[in-house]
């Protein structure tokens, strides 16, 4: 099975394996959207932040948003995609 024997859950917003919860990498907790409902705002742990917008907050900022810049690390090589 090689080194990856445990199936560790991609992060939806910027795709580390970091699994479910919030995410170190880019501070998105998983909330269940999708790429289906990623346009939707959710409330809950992510308040009015759609995926879709924490997706080009990442992309921008290296955060799902810009005021956790300071709370993320960059991902473990065993974290990447």
């Amino acid at each position: 099975m090689g080194k990856h024997s445990i199936d560790v859950a991609f992060c939806p917003c910027c795709a580390h394996r970091t699994g479910s919860g919030t995410c170190p990498v880019c501070f998105w907790t998983d909330d269940g959207s999708t790429d289906e409902n990623a346009e939707v705002a959710r409330g809950g742990p992510n308040g009015d932040l759609s995926l879709a917008h924490a997706r080009l907050n990442y992309a921008i900022y290296g955060a799902s948003h810009p005021r956790y810049q300071d709370a993320v690390r960059q991902p473990r090589p065993d974290e990447l995609p």
